[in-house]
């Protein structure tokens, strides 16, 4: 030890204070363990400070912004103003302050020793940490890696904060501009480019695959690309980028397109390409563990390392806050000694999009693939007395059950609130629920979660306030 160093020793130390870190170290005090936890910027991580929380801040600015230019054919009229970007911004600070504020109490709470540094493992039971407070060595019994992923730069389109900026950076716009060019079309360049097209900008998608929202099933993406086609929204599939061009006037880009070449030009250009696992500076390789890619775990979210455990979106796909969230808390129980594996029946996944998607469990490709004879019951959203009231008929809900069982195997939502109906097919799938279980739910009226229980009874050849298909029986 060198002189002047602080030692420290705890039962477990939390490196990485984001979803998975915070809440791990919440439960493991909770469970009477000592707790620190290192993190190197602000508590909450990408999500609260530059990804959900700032996100959804928009996303619901710029979906009220739109809604109530609509008003006028209800009687309803609104005098239109252009929106103030700089209003919002401050907004969104300030939810994301309150939120951050709200993490530190709950830690002060717990008694979680909070340490501002930079940590790297430098033995399977310690690590250092380097800070305002200058070097400190901590010894543990367990440690729980919660650094999570960045956004990914392409070569040569590396960002600059000003021109081309990552989605982080959509956030911290003085104006929108008039516009925008989105590289990506996954779940965060089409919720950042919908949200700029319903506050008023020109937006144009650029995406070296095929399809847009790839990793969703093509039913359940066609509702949203009507919508960006209604915004204006240009979207440039197959398109790969082969030079940059950066001036005063804006960026250019020079395009590899089927049958050619394209050129793109815009004010600023926003990176969505994907993210890459915060691993490296984290002493991975003194401790003997790989210093690339995602870091594997077990059940129990330990490493090969049966004292460091890792969670969040540095452990893989998919990088999700609330799966992120539950692996903290199974990490906590293992640090404290208790049984526990992560091992959901369902991992739900949304995309903020207009309309909303969201889907939990297998895709009826996906069980049909693993030998099932699929039920499958559908109901569109116009159908629904609530939904058609409130303008918000665009879309459907859809379940998967197994044919002979009619226990459930997954389904899907299209739609408004789809992020908060799902949590309904979550529990289901997690209870083992069958088609019977949900269609014999009773649904308030007039609600959207009605959907649920008519897409049971849809699966189940019964359908209700939709018209039967033919061939499809009644039992």
């Amino acid at each position: 030890m060198v002189v002047g160093e602080i030692v420290h020793h705890s039962d477990l130390l939390v490196i990485g204070g984001g979803p998975g870190g915070y809440v791990a170290a919440l439960h493991a005090a909770g469970l009477g363990l000592d707790v620190t936890l290192v993190e190197r910027h602000r508590l909450g991580g990408v999500c609260l400070q530059h990804g959900c929380i700032p996100s959804k801040a928009w996303i619901s600015a710029a979906a009220d912004y739109h809604r109530a230019q609509g008003l006028a054919e209800l009687g309803l009229p609104l005098e239109r103003g252009e929106p103030d970007i700089r209003r919002l911004r401050d907004f969104t600070r300030q939810t994301v302050e309150r939120l951050t504020n709200g993490v530190a109490t709950l830690l002060k709470a717990r008694h979680v020793h909070v340490v501002q540094g930079t940590a790297r493992l430098i033995g399977p039971t310690s690590a250092e940490v380097e800070g305002p407070e200058g070097r400190q060595i901590h010894h543990f019994r367990h440690a729980i890696l919660a650094t999570g992923s960045r956004a990914l730069e392409p070569e040569g389109l590396k960002a600059d904060q000003k021109q081309v900026i990552l989605p982080r950076g959509f956030f911290e716009l003085e104006a929108l501009p008039d516009h925008l060019v989105i590289v990506g079309a996954g779940y965060i360049g089409v919720e950042l480019g919908m949200a700029a097209a319903r506050l008023g900008g020109r937006v144009t998608m650029i995406e070296a695959l095929p399809r847009a929202l790839s990793g969703l099933s093509p039913s359940l993406v066609e509702p949203v690309l009507r919508r960006m086609k209604q915004l204006g929204i240009e979207l440039r599939l197959g398109a790969r980028i082969e030079s940059v061009q950066r001036g005063a006037g804006g960026v250019g880009l020079s395009l590899a397109v089927e049958g050619g070449k394209a050129e793109v030009s815009g004010d600023v250009v926003l990176l969505a390409v994907g993210r890459r696992p915060n691993v490296e500076e984290i002493g991975l390789e003194a401790v003997g563990l790989p210093a690339e890619g995602f870091i594997a775990v077990d059940e129990q979210l330990r490493t090969a390392l049966p004292s460091i455990l890792a969670v969040g979106d540095v452990t893989g796909p998919p990088l999700l806050a609330h799966r992120a969230e539950a692996q903290g808390r199974v990490a906590a129980e293992v640090a404290a000694g208790r049984p526990a594996a992560f091992a959901p029946q369902a991992m739900p996944a949304v995309v903020y999009s207009d309309p909303e998607i969201a889907v939990a469990g297998l895709s009826f490709e996906q069980a049909e693939a693993l030998g099932h004879k699929v039920a499958r019951g559908r109901f569109p959203l116009r159908a629904l007395g609530r939904a058609l009231a409130g303008r918000a008929g665009d879309g459907f809900a859809e379940v998967y059950a197994d044919e002979a069982s009619g226990v459930l195997l997954g389904g899907a939502i299209v739609g408004e609130h789809a992020s908060d109906l799902v949590s309904e097919l979550v529990l289901a799938l997690e209870m083992g629920a069958t088609l019977e279980d949900i269609a014999d739910t009773v649904h308030p009226h007039p609600t959207f979660s009605e959907a649920w229980g008519e897409a049971a009874l849809a699966g189940l050849g019964q359908p209700l306030h939709t018209v039967r298909q033919e061939g499809s029986p009644w039992v």
